[in-house]
C-alpha cells in the first residue's frame, strides 16, 4: 500500500520541479536590473560622481550608406546628478566635443542650467528636444530607487547575445526599454521614443575595469527609425577623475 503512494508522491515532486526550475530562471525586472547593475560595477558604478570617455566616432546621414564624416578625437565629460528621476532630459554636467584632425567639429554642453553649441546658448525647447533624443542611459542606476517601475517584458536576441527585456519607468512617466544578457547581465540595448522616432543603442565589446569596478561598452552604435545614424568606439575610460568645471561653461 505504501509503495503506490510513495510512487505517486515522487512523480508529483518530478512534475513540480520543472516550475521551480523555471521561477528560478526567470527573475522579474527589478532583479535584472538590480542584476546588471552588480555586473557594471555595483554601488561604485551606480554612484559614479564622473566619467570621462575619449575615443573616435563614425557619422552617417539619413541617406546614403558613406559615412558623412568621421572624428579621429572624440570626447565626453559628465558629471553625474545623484538625485536623478527623469530618464530623457539634461541632468547634472555633460560636454561632448568632436573633432577631426586637430578641427573641432562640433560641441555641445550642459552647464546644470543651459545646453550650449559651438554657437553659444541654445533655447531651452529646441534644447530639450535635443536631450530628449539623446539622454537615457543613466537612468538605470536610478533604477531602484522610489517612484520607478521595472517590468519584464519578452525577450530578444541580439547577434547571438539572448536579452532579457526590462521596460523602466520613471516617476514622470518616461519609458525606456533596457537589453540585458541573459549569462553576463551586461546591458546590450536601450530604446525609447525621442521627436525623431524610436531610438536604440547597441553596447559591445565590453571591458572590465578596476578600481573601481567598471564594466565599459567600447562600441555603442545609435540608430534612429531603424536607421544607423553613428557609432562610437572608446578607447579609454576614466571613472570619478577631476573634471574642470570650466569645461561645462558656454562660450562667451
Amino acid at each position: 500500500m505504501r509503495e503506490p503512494i510513495m510512487r505517486l508522491m515522487l512523480l508529483a515532486l518530478l512534475a513540480f520541479l520543472p516550475t521551480l526550475a523555471t521561477a528560478a530562471d526567470s527573475p522579474d525586472g527589478e532583479t535584472i536590473l538590480a542584476r546588471a547593475a552588480e555586473a557594471h560595477g555595483g554601488a561604485g558604478w551606480a554612484n559614479a560622481k564622473t566619467l570621462v570617455l575619449e575615443g573616435r566616432a563614425v557619422f552617417w546621414g539619413p541617406t546614403g550608406a558613406t559615412p558623412r564624416s568621421t572624428a579621429d578625437d572624440y570626447r565626453m565629460w559628465r558629471v553625474f546628478d545623484p538625485g536623478r528621476t527623469v530618464a530623457h532630459s539634461a541632468e547634472g554636467k555633460v560636454r561632448i566635443v568632436s573633432k577631426s584632425k586637430g578641427v573641432q567639429q562640433f560641441t555641445v554642453g550642459f552647464d546644470g542650467t543651459a545646453t550650449w553649441n559651438e554657437r553659444g546658448v541654445i533655447p531651452k525647447a529646441e534644447a530639450d528636444v535635443f536631450w530628449a533624443s539623446n539622454f537615457g542611459f543613466g537612468i538605470i542606476r536610478r533604477a531602484a530607487n522610489p517612484g520607478f517601475k521595472a517590468e519584464r517584458v519578452a525577450d530578444d536576441v541580439i547577434g547571438s547575445h539572448k536579452l532579457h527585456i526590462v521596460r523602466l519607468t520613471d516617476p514622470a512617466g518616461g519609458v525606456t526599454l533596457f537589453g540585458v544578457d541573459q549569462r553576463s547581465y551586461a546591458i546590450r540595448t536601450m530604446g525609447f521614443m525621442t521627436p525623431k522616432g524610436w531610438h536604440l543603442r547597441t553596447y559591445d565589446d565590453f571591458a572590465a575595469l578596476k578600481n573601481p569596478r567598471w564594466l565599459q561598452a567600447r562600441t555603442v552604435t545609435l540608430s534612429y527609425n531603424g536607421v544607423k545614424a553613428n557609432t562610437v568606439y572608446w578607447t579609454r575610460t576614466v571613472v570619478n577623475g577631476q573634471v574642470d568645471d570650466t569645461l561645462f561653461s558656454p562660450p562667451n
